[in-house]
C-alpha cells in the first residue's frame, strides 16, 4: 500500500470526533509536570514492561525519547514506579507478522515481563485484511501470553469508515471481545486522546507528534499502572 493511499485510509479513524461530544479540546499535559519527573527511575524492583506494537509504538517520526513507550517509561518513574519499557514496535507490522515475531521478542528479554502491551491490528485494517485474520492473530498472542504466565494490555483500533459499517461490524469488536476472553487490560482506542486534533498528529495526518504522544501517555498510564499492581 502506498503512503498515500494509508493516509487517506486511517485519516478518517483520527477524525472520529466528529460524531462525539467534544466542546473542547483535551488539554496538553502540564509542561511543568513532565519537567518535573524524576531523571532516574526511584528504588525498588524494577517493573520491565514490554510495548510489543507497530509504528504507533515504535516512535515513528519523532525523535529518540519521543516514543509511547519512552514517554510512558517517565510518566511512570514521575509515579515512584521504577518501570523500565523496552520498545519492541516495528513500523507497518501486521497481526500475522507480530504473532510469528512474538516468541522471538519474549524470548530476548532479561526475564519473564510484568506486562505486555500489544498494539496491533492498524496495518491489518488499512490493507483490508480480513478482520477474522487479525482476531485469530492477536486472539494467539494474547494465548502465548497467557501461557507464559505474562499480563497483557491491549491497545485497541478503529476501523477507518471509509471501509464500510460492514468491515466496522467485524473489526471494532475484536479488542473488547479478546482483551475479555484473555483477562487482559483494555485501552479500547489507543488513538482516542487525539482525535479531531491536526495540530497534533504530523503532516502524513495519521502519526501522532510528540505532543501527541504526550496525551496519549496520559490516558493511558493509568491502565499500565493498574496492570502493573494486578
Amino acid at each position: 500500500m502506498t503512503k498515500a493511499l494509508v493516509v487517506a485510509a486511517l485519516a478518517p479513524v483520527v477524525l472520529l470526533a466528529a460524531g462525539c461530544d467534544r466542546s473542547a479540546p483535551t488539554p496538553l499535559p502540564d509542561p511543568t509536570a513532565a519537567a518535573a519527573e524524576a531523571p532516574r527511575p526511584p528504588a525498588g524492583p524494577e517493573k520491565l514492561i514490554v510495548a510489543f506494537g507497530d509504528s504507533l509504538y515504535a516512535g515513528y517520526g519523532l525523535k529518540p525519547g519521543e516514543s509511547w513507550p519512552a514517554r510512558l517509561e517517565r510518566a511512570l518513574w514521575a509515579r515512584g514506579i521504577n518501570a523500565r519499557v523496552v520498545n519492541a514496535g516495528v513500523s507497518g507490522e501486521t497481526t500475522a507478522a507480530a504473532r510469528a515475531r512474538l516468541a522471538f521478542v519474549l524470548d530476548a528479554q532479561p526475564r519473564k515481563p510484568d506486562l505486555v502491551a500489544v498494539g496491533f491490528g492498524g496495518n491489518d485494517m488499512l490493507r483490508g485484511l480480513p478482520p477474522e485474520q487479525a482476531r485469530a492473530n492477536l486472539d494467539a498472542i494474547l494465548a502465548e501470553l497467557g501461557r507464559r504466565g505474562i499480563p497483557a494490555l491491549l491497545t485497541g483500533m478503529l476501523a477507518a469508515p471509509n471501509l464500510g459499517a460492514d468491515y466496522a461490524a467485524e473489526f471494532n469488536p475484536i479488542f473488547p471481545a479478546l482483551a475479555a476472553k484473555h483477562d487482559a487490560a483494555l485501552v479500547p482506542f489507543f488513538l482516542e486522546p487525539i482525535v479531531g486534533r491536526d495540530d497534533l498528529l504530523q503532516p502524513d495526518h495519521v502519526h501522532p507528534t510528540a505532543k501527541g504522544i504526550e496525551l496519549i501517555v496520559a490516558d493511558t498510564v493509568d491502565d499500565v499502572e493498574r496492570s502493573l499492581a494486578g
